[in-house]
């Protein structure tokens, strides 16, 4: 069980290769939470205190080897960005056309996340960028540890742009910073104008906000500038971008904005 948002054990963390490893790279931390007694009470069993510590002592854990892994990207200049969202708001298919309308101007690998599956990673490859898979298993999230793993498999070229597309989730990647240089939230127009009231820490910890899937606008009740007047409620100096990676409109507003990174 995660210690810090409560989700299931992320031993079966994986870090894949797609079509040049035929093995799986199992996480160097395998372990399992068994107690091995059993605690017969009659009420709650709850230390809040306790609970509160473990969170600090796990976090300060992972900002640690964030800290290393941000040394190790400067040291290299890679340009790290944390792409983070919650399930299908298009960050591959983002990815999948930034790749090929910038990837001739410099070289780019991604790091994917996801519980399961080559799918997404696959997609990658098919563009022809370098590409390595972490599967978290019933984890929600990618960490920092993780990444470390995952840049020592990637291996990205020096003087190149680095995507992590994290685990599909408003709540939990928030919290863990990986070592990169700036996070990137991806929400689209079918999701609701509310989303930054209802995810204040994934919103406050944002360098910047995509609103995606613009094409859809005159068919979804979505407002735009309500939505931007929300995130910059929690986060005042928020810079937003509307855009649809499908058909490419505002596009360029995403790449000038690399550029600037």
């Amino acid at each position: 069980m995660c210690a810090t948002c409560g989700c299931g054990d992320e031993t079966g963390t994986r870090i894949r290769v797609p079509h040049e490893h035929p093995h799986d790279h199992a996480h160097p931390h395998e372990h399992t939470h068994e107690h091995p007694h059993e605690h017969e009470h009659p009420h709650p069993h709850e230390h809040p205190t306790e609970t509160v510590t473990l969170e600090q002592k796990v976090l300060a854990k992972n900002d640690l080897t964030a800290e290393r892994n941000r040394g190790w990207l400067a040291g290299r200049g890679v340009l790290a960005l944390n792409v983070m969202s919650s399930p299908g708001s298009g960050k591959t298919t983002l990815l999948e056309r930034t790749i090929a309308d910038i990837g001739g101007q410099r070289r780019v690998s991604v790091v994917e996340g996801d519980q399961e599956t080559m799918l997404d990673a696959n997609r990658i490859k098919a563009t022809g960028c370098a590409v390595v898979q972490v599967n978290t298993g019933a984890g929600c999230h990618l960490d920092a540890e993780m990444m470390r793993d995952a840049l020592t498999a990637l291996d990205p070229e020096p003087d190149s742009l680095l995507f992590i597309e994290n685990v599909g989730n408003l709540v939990c990647p928030a919290l863990f910073d990986l070592g990169e240089k700036s996070r990137v939230v991806v929400i689209s127009v079918t999701e609701g104008t509310d989303k930054p009231l209802k995810y204040p820490h994934m919103f406050a910890a944002a360098n910047l906000v995509i609103v995606n899937k613009a094409d859809l606008l005159p068919y979804v009740d979505f407002d735009v500038d309500l939505c931007a007047k929300y995130a910059r409620s929690v986060n005042p100096g928020l810079q937003m971008i509307t855009l649809s990676a499908t058909t490419g409109q505002g596009i360029q507003q995403w790449y000038d904005w690399i550029a600037k990174q």
